[in-house]
């Protein structure tokens, strides 16, 4: 991992880094704030990295120096990562970092800290840490990451620099994915669910996803050729598979998909569909379906979808969903 590499997924905020590094102009405080997947602590690690190596070139550590080795095996003396203790950080874990940083640094001056989920604090730890950033050592580097900023005090925010992490493309995600090995099929279906790198990989290596996807293209295949099959095939597929909420709630994000391919497929958009190896059952089902239709389709999904999060028999929601999918 470099700066190269880093700068793919966020050019702007390597940009503005590497530039301050280079000048030595760093901020004593940076606020990262994006969704997950978008490199927050990679970068987050890559620039400490740079802030402790003695033998860098420009803004590049070497990534062989006892600086960088420590920072990459997490048990450098003068770097602290914090993370949530249970559900918060709290204001022990604040004062045991003020406590750390009292002691001159055992590598040198410099301290580092990074912050994970920086709007988990409790309010009591969010003050402590207020009080640390208003008064920063001469050498001290703060690091605060956050996919919910709105949750942060405003004195805080005010006393960082506040960098915005560009959401990662779908294009960006699937390039990724594929590159890695993942089969193209299903990596368009998980990067359709979510632009998380991680989240993707995570059900991409989930037998259970796999299947789900099988179970959708089941139902779907008797929707166009066999509709009066329809329900035979949510009792042999459907209901042993999806079983809990969030597992329903996968489901119907999966026709959803399926549904708008149909629609991209009557608008003769076919190089955006997802389900690119079903171009034919999506053809078969654009041709028999109007476009008022396909898209009245799809509101009865967000429905399903509204109505799940209720106290409602789940097995008859998805049936009265087909049902009403079959009709017309």
């Amino acid at each position: 991992m470099n700066w190269n590499t880093l700068s793919e997924k966020q050019p702007y905020v390597t940009r503005l880094l590497t530039n301050s590094m280079d000048k030595h102009r760093l901020a004593h405080a940076y606020l990262f704030k994006g969704n997950k997947g978008t490199g927050k602590k990679q970068i987050a690690l890559h620039l400490t990295k740079g802030y402790f190596c003695k033998v860098r070139e420009s803004s590049e550590p070497c990534g062989e120096c006892p600086d960088c080795k420590r920072i990459d095996s997490g048990n450098h003396p003068d770097v602290h990562l914090i993370e949530p203790d249970g559900q918060s950080i709290k204001i022990e874990q604040i004062r045991k970092l003020q406590k750390e940083f009292s002691y001159l640094g055992l590598e040198s001056k410099a301290k580092a800290y990074i912050l994970e989920h920086a709007d988990r604090m409790t309010n009591q730890a969010a003050n402590s840490l207020l009080k640390f950033l208003e008064e920063p050592g001469q050498k001290t580097i703060a690091l605060l990451l956050t996919e919910n900023p709105q949750q942060l005090l405003d004195t805080i925010i005010s006393r960082c620099q506040v960098l915005t992490f560009a959401p990662q493309s779908q294009g960006q995600l699937i390039d990724t994915l594929i590159k890695d090995e993942h089969p193209e099929h299903l990596v368009r279906i998980a990067s359709a669910l979510t632009n998380d790198q991680k989240e993707a990989v995570e059900l991409l290596q989930d037998e259970w996803f796999v299947q789900a996807r099988k179970n959708v293209l089941n139902l779907m295949e008797e929707l166009v050729k066999r509709p009066q099959r329809a329900l035979l095939v949510l009792q042999d597929y459907w209901y042993p598979h999806f079983k809990e909420k969030q597992q329903i709630e996968v489901g119907l994000d999966l026709l959803l998909i399926w549904y708008k391919d149909v629609f991209l497929t009557q608008l003769d958009e076919k190089q955006s569909i997802v389900f690119k190896d079903q171009e034919k059952l999506l053809s078969d089902q654009a041709l028999k379906s109007s476009q008022n239709r396909v898209r009245d389709q799809m509101v009865l999904l967000l429905e399903a979808k509204r109505r799940l999060q209720a106290n409602m028999n789940l097995q008859l929601l998805i049936e009265q969903l087909v049902l009403k999918l079959q009709e017309g």
